[in-house]
C-alpha cells in the first residue's frame, strides 16, 4: 500500500479521466466562461442541465484549477464564479444527496474531510499560488505579508490531520491496517513542520529592510511551491486510498463516534454544514465511553464487603462513579494512563485540554498515538520505567500562549510492579506568572 501512496504523479490523474469526463469538463468550462464574459445564471442554466446533468464536487474543483492555469482567469474573479456557479450546481447535487450514500451526505466524515479538502485547494492552488507568482516578480512587503497570511489559514490543516490521526487511524489499526496509517502520519508531520519553516522564513525577511536576498528569495519560492504539491499530494493520497480504504472497512457505529468525536479537536478552513443522523444506528451499550455505567435505576445493590454497586472503595474512601469522574475531569490538569502492555486506557476529560484527546485511543497502544518520528522517544522511556531505571521524566515546552509541564510517572503496586504510566499535563503558564503573596479571597 505504501507503494501505492507513494508512487504516483498528482498532475497525470487530476480532471484528466475518459473522454465522457473530458467532454463534461469542456462543457462546464465554457459554461463558467460564459458566466465570466456577462452571462446570467439563467440564460446558462438550461444549457448546463441538458448537457452536463450531474456534477461531482471533484469535477467542480478540477474545474476550478483549469480556469487559473490554462485561462488565465484571475483568482479573485474565480472566487466570484465560485458563488454564481454553485447557484447552477446546485439542483445537480441536491438530487445526488437524495439518493446519495452515507459517506455523501453533509455531517458524515468523510463527506467533511472531502469538504475541508476543496477548501484547502482553494487556497493552495488560487491564494497561495497567485501570490507565490507575484512574489517570484518582485518580493513587496506586501506580497509577503499576503503569503503570511495564506500560511497562517493552511496551519489550520493540522486539525484535518489531527482527526484523521487520533480518530479515523485508530479504527483502521483495529482491522489491522497499520503501515499506511503511519506513512501518511509522518507525511501529515512532514507538511506541518514545511509550513511552520517556512512562515518563519518569510517573517525574517520581511523584517529586513532591504528585501530579500536572492538565494533566500529562491529557497523560499521552492519551499511554497513544495508545500503545493504535498498538500494536493495529500488530498490525493486521502480521497483515493485512505477514505476508500477506511469506508470498506469500518462500520456505521464507528463513523457515528467518529462524527461525535470530530468537535473535540475541530474544523479545518470550514465545518459541517450540519449533524450526520443515519437512517438506522444501533450503537453498543457498554463501548467504554466514558461516563458509562454508575446506579443502575438508583438501586445501591450490594457487591461485596459492603460497597454499594456503583462506588468504588479506595483506602481511604469511598466515591461514586460519578463523583470519581467528576474529581478527575476538574484537575486543573490532563490525565492519561497507559497499562503495563503500553496501551491507552483512560484521560480525564477536562474542560480545557491542552492537548487534543478522543475516545477512539482507548485500546489503542500508545506508540501508535504518536507520529513515526517521536516514537522512538516514547519506547525509550517505557523502557527505562519498566527496567526501574527512572520512576518519573518530565518535559516542558511552549505551546502558543501556553507553558506545558509534562510528567511522566511509573506506576508500580506496593511490591514494586510495574503497571502503566500515568501522563501529567499542565499549563504552568499563570504559575509562572505569580509575583508576590496572595491571603485573601478574591
Amino acid at each position: 500500500m505504501s507503494e501505492l501512496i507513494n508512487n504516483r504523479e498528482y498532475g497525470a490523474n487530476r480532471g484528466d479521466g475518459e473522454p465522457e469526463q473530458r467532454r463534461r469538463q469542456e462543457l462546464l468550462k465554457q459554461i463558467i466562461k460564459e458566466l465570466h464574459q456577462g452571462k446570467s445564471v439563467d440564460e446558462v442554466k438550461a444549457r448546463f442541465e441538458e448537457a452536463v446533468g450531474d456534477v461531482t464536487v471533484a469535477e467542480i474543483s478540477a474545474l476550478e484549477h483549469a480556469l487559473m492555469e490554462e485561462e488565465g482567469i484571475p483568482v479573485a474573479e474565480v472566487q466570484r464564479l465560485c458563488s454564481v456557479h454553485t447557484a447552477i450546481f446546485k439542483g445537480s447535487i441536491e438530487e445526488i444527496h437524495r439518493s446519495a450514500k452515507p459517506e455523501e451526505q453533509p455531517g458524515h466524515p468523510v463527506h467533511t474531510f472531502k469538504l475541508e479538502n476543496r477548501e484547502v485547494e482553494r487556497l493552495v492552488n488560487f491564494k497561495l499560488r497567485l501570490h507565490l507568482d507575484k512574489f517570484r516578480k518582485e518580493d513587496k512587503e506586501e506580497l509577503v505579508f499576503k503569503l503570511l497570511d495564506d500560511l497562517n489559514l493552511l496551519l489550520d490543516l493540522d486539525k484535518h490531520y489531527s482527526r484523521k490521526e487520533n480518530l479515523l487511524f485508530p479504527y483502521l489499526e483495529k482491522y489491522g491496517i497499520y503501515g499506511p496509517t503511519k506513512v501518511m502520519w509522518g507525511v501529515d508531520d512532514g507538511i506541518r513542520a514545511m509550513i511552520k519553516e517556512t512562515k518563519a522564513k518569510l517573517a525574517s525577511g520581511s523584517a529586513d529592510k532591504n528585501g530579500f536576498a536572492d538565494a533566500d528569495k529562491e529557497t523560499v519560492c521552492i519551499d511554497l511551491e513544495r508545500i503545493i504539491t504535498e498538500v494536493n499530494e495529500m488530498i490525493f493520497k486521502e480521497e483515493n486510498i485512505l477514505l476508500p480504504m477506511a469506508l470498506e472497512k469500518l462500520t456505521e457505529d464507528e463513523w457515528v463516534k467518529i462524527a461525535r468525536e470530530s468537535d473535540v479537536i475541530g474544523y479545518c478552513l470550514t465545518a459541517p454544514e450540519q449533524e450526520w443522523v443515519p437512517e438506522r444506528v444501533t450503537l453498543e451499550s457498554g463501548n467504554g465511553d466514558a461516563g458509562e455505567g454508575g446506579l443502575e435505576g438508583g438501586a445501591l445493590a450490594e457487591q461485596g464487603h459492603g460497597v454499594p454497586q456503583g462506588y468504588v472503595k479506595f483506602d481511604t474512601g469511598i466515591l461514586s462513579m460519578e463523583q470519581l469522574e467528576a474529581v478527575m475531569n476538574h484537575l486543573p490538569v490532563d490525565l492519561t494512563f497507559i497499562d503495563e502492555n503500553d496501551v491507552v486506557r483512560y484521560f480525564s476529560h477536562g474542560k480545557e485540554r491542552i492537548f487534543a484527546r478522543t475516545k477512539a485511543v482507548i485500546g489503542r497502544t500508545v506508540q501508535n498515538c504518536h507520529p513515526p518520528q517521536s516514537v522512538h522517544v516514547v519506547n525509550q522511556l517505557l523502557e527505562d520505567f519498566k527496567a526501574g531505571r527512572k520512576d518519573v521524566e518530565d518535559f516542558w515546552i511552549p505551546v502558543k500562549d501556553k507553558f506545558v509541564y509534562i510528567r511522566y510517572f511509573a506506576v508500580r503496586s506496593e511490591d514494586g510492579r510495574y503497571l502503566g504510566t500515568l501522563e501529567f499535563t499542565q499549563n504552568i503558564a499563570p504559575i509562572r506568572a505569580l509575583e508576590g503573596q496572595k491571603r485573601i479571597l478574591s
